[in-house]
């Protein structure tokens, strides 16, 4: 009785409730949402993001349970199996599962489907779903802790995006009934009662919880997120107080990108704005003490200073990119959304194989080559396959974590508004369909090579044939790195274009044809970073040192593979990279004059992120920095004396190529 009359509350909001559009806003007492989600595949990539969508799934995303059959095949614990029980397999279908609705590729949705089918008919009648026993190791599985909340908190994520392509009638009562269980078992089984990671990840489990509650308003959800959050890892006070920031090895990498949210999460339920200026403290502690121009932090393992030659984890990058995305979406800031841009745009591409066949565990910002090295300066190194490109070398979990990334990111391309219009926050090749003002459907497709060209081009048009037009707002967002946009509607430029908090909002009866023309002139600029290294960047993009790279396939020995995987990739360079700038030519009035842009014609139809292919070439002034050796496999830090002494060479011109280009890299420049 209970699963029907839940059922009828749903149905009675129709396929989602707000006044002036179809789209779930946040119920009292929650705060007020300004943007809300559309339903999973009404955003459809276009250009080069359809292409890496595309990669992803000839790639390791489509192909996964051949590539890694042991873990993620029929022997799954989640699939009924006697095999691994943990994060492994819901993480593959986390990013698996809104590729193949935004795709509508029928072979991945089935894909997809025999694990929501697996993960929905594993709930017992108090609630538990997923795994339940606990088994003998095995190398390379994880076959313990399958009571642990951490999975389930991933499966959480699956079946709310599952129910957000299908409306599928059974996800509301699963959740409901599995909810009550953890409202149930908490008090005695806390979130880090099995391993620490539930704790540290809360913020994913309060996400859903507080989801549901907007589609049921069930009183009892409030609680239980309540509970959650004081289960969780203090994340707010962490953020405000900032000492665990400030010192190395005292946070795992990828928990603080997964927790950097859940403030914000809260915040909803609690509407204090001290959470709101913690995540804020948070942010600039972090970019003074661990930052890296990607917007990620040095973390190989566990956190620390921000030098250049530390390494970056690549499930650090999907994760943190989810939390901006949830941020962007709860706060409206468009803080976050040039934040997100600057993570998906320089760290994401620059970790994974172009054909999204391997990918590497940690990346360094100053790159010069990818090599098995014991003596690399990491917290926590795997033997010596961090570097490497492969399939498992490392840590598997980001060969299964990783292909979330992009999906979710197209997911997060537009949202409904709180006053029945669309808004594009963050810009990239896409269209959209949705519903807008009194129920008419629009279609907005927005044609651009961004990041790497200024121009976004919005055309509105009306599936159906007998609306001729309709009023709404389209919203956009201006980048804070943009001094003098310009935009147009069919041709004319507004003479006084306002922005407020980011953002444009243009209100008009729109007619079928109607087109917004936004353009965002980028500027090169310099900025300091670890050991006052100058970083050059233009728009949301960070350049690096363009090298050639030699790639070359080796097999790991037979005893390597069970953990490793049959084989990796070396990529080395035969250039040189010491190179330093003057500072002189770093001055605003400098970096006009000798650092020239060049577009590079590069076929526009074919995948960008590549040395190959890059649409972007910064030609600039450089010097060799006699005295900076390679060290321990890596590029030698940037001690002080090689900005105070020590010889250098002559001036040349180096090329610079957007840092997600590139493999290997000099990122971080002394300058003399």
């Amino acid at each position: 009785m209970k699963r029907l009359l839940i059922i009828l509350a749903v149905l009675a909001l129709g396929s989602f409730s707000l006044s002036g559009g179809e789209y779930v806003p946040n119920r009292a007492p929650l705060s007020e949402s300004r943007f809300m989600e559309l339903p999973l595949g009404a955003i459809k990539p276009e250009g080069w993001l359809k292409l890496q969508l595309q990669a992803q799934v000839t790639g390791l995303t489509g192909h996964l349970d051949e590539a890694y059959p042991n873990v993620v095949g029929k022997r799954n614990a989640w699939l009924g199996g006697d095999g691994d029980a943990w994060e492994r397999g819901p993480y593959w279908i986390d990013g698996l599962l809104p590729l193949a609705y935004i795709l509508d590729d029928q072979e991945l949705k089935d894909k997809a489907q025999v694990w929501v089918e697996a993960i929905l008919g594993s709930q017992k009648e108090d609630g538990y779903f997923g795994p339940d026993i606990d088994r003998d190791p095995e190398p390379g599985l994880q076959r313990n802790n399958s009571h642990d909340w951490w999975p389930k908190m991933v499966a959480l994520k699956i079946i709310k995006q599952y129910y957000m392509a299908t409306r599928d009638e059974r996800v509301i009562p699963f959740l409901d009934k599995y909810f009550r269980y953890q409202l149930k078992m908490l008090p005695k089984y806390p979130l880090g009662n099995w391993t620490f990671w539930g704790a540290q990840r809360g913020g994913d489990n309060l996400e859903v919880v507080l989801w549901l509650y907007n589609l049921t308003g069930e009183k009892y959800l409030l609680e239980l997120g309540e509970l959650i959050h004081e289960q969780s890892n203090p994340w707010s006070e962490i953020f405000a107080e900032g000492t665990m920031l400030r010192t190395p090895n005292t946070i795992h990498c990828v928990n603080l990108g997964q927790g950097f949210k859940e403030p914000v999460v809260y915040y909803q339920l609690k509407k204090d704005p001290a959470l709101l200026d913690a995540m804020r403290s948070g942010e600039k502690t972090i970019h003074d003490y661990l930052g890296l121009p990607t917007g990620l932090w040095a973390g190989d393992e566990l956190i620390n200073y921000g030098d250049p030659v530390r390494g970056s984890e690549l499930c650090t990058a999907v994760e943190m990119m989810f939390s901006l995305e949830e941020i962007l979406r709860i706060t409206g800031d468009t803080h976050w959304a040039d934040y997100l841009e600057r993570v998906a745009y320089n760290a994401l591409p620059a970790q994974i194989k172009d054909d999204f066949t391997a990918r590497q565990y940690f990346q360094q910002t100053n790159q010069i080559e990818c090599t098995r090295n014991t003596t690399r300066v990491f917290s926590t190194p795997h033997g010596d396959t961090d570097q490497v490109f492969g399939v498992l070398n490392g840590y598997p979990c980001c060969t299964t974590n990783m292909h979330q990334g992009w999906p979710k990111f197209t997911q997060n391309l537009w949202y409904a508004t709180d006053d029945g219009g669309l808004a594009a926050l963050v810009f990239a090749p896409s269209s959209v369909e949705a519903v807008v003002a009194d129920g008419v459907k629009v279609n907005v497709k927005e044609e651009t090579f961004y990041p790497f060209d200024e121009t976004v081009r919005l055309t509105v048009n009306f599936p159906y044939k007998k609306v001729k037009g309709a009023w709404f707002p389209i919203k956009f967002r201006i980048p804070s790195w943009c001094d003098d946009p310009v935009v147009k509607v069919n041709g004319q430029t507004l003479e006084e274009t306002l922005v407020s908090g980011g953002l444009v909002s243009l209100r008009r009866n729109w007619a079928k044809g109607d087109v917004v023309t936004i353009q965002l002139p980028m500027k090169i600029t310099s900025g300091e970073w670890f050991d006052r290294a100058a970083v050059i960047k233009r728009g949301p993009l960070v350049y690096a040192l363009k090298l050639r790279e030699e790639w070359v396939r080796k097999d790991f020995k037979p005893e390597e593979r069970v953990r490793y995987g049959d084989w990796y990739y070396e990529v080395t360079t035969p250039d040189k990279w010491n190179y330093c700038f003057s500072r002189s030519d770093l001055s605003p009035a400098a970096l006009q004059e000798k650092f020239t842009l060049v577009r590079t014609g590069a076929d526009r139809n074919l995948y960008p992120w590549s040395v190959e292919n890059s649409p972007l070439v910064i030609k600039c002034p450089a010097r060799e920095l006699l005295d900076w050796k390679a060290y321990r496999g890596s590029a030698g830090q940037i001690p002080f004396f090689t900005q105070l002494g020590g010889g250098t060479g002559d001036e040349e011109r180096i090329e610079l190529i957007p840092y997600g280009c590139t493999t290997l890299r000099i990122t971080e420049f002394p300058v003399r």
